[in-house]
């Protein structure tokens, strides 16, 4: 669905990086290698990292079925 605003082990704030992140590590004209998009914007715990990493983005696929 949509990504979780924050970190569900810590508690971080990491919504606000999901946009940058898309754009750079899962898009084919920006595909940087994730490990440093996510040292780039300065999120540094596993737990915060595999948020991002782990997120699929289905709100475009669920979104008819409501």
């Amino acid at each position: 669905m949509m990504v979780p605003v924050r970190c569900f082990t810590c508690g971080k704030v990491v919504g606000e990086h999901w946009q940058e992140y898309k754009a750079r590590a899962e898009t084919k004209e920006g595909n940087e290698d994730p490990e440093k998009v996510l040292d780039d914007l300065g999120v540094e715990r596993q737990c915060c990292r595999r948020m991002l990493v782990s997120h699929k983005d289905l709100v475009d696929i669920v979104a008819p079925y409501q």
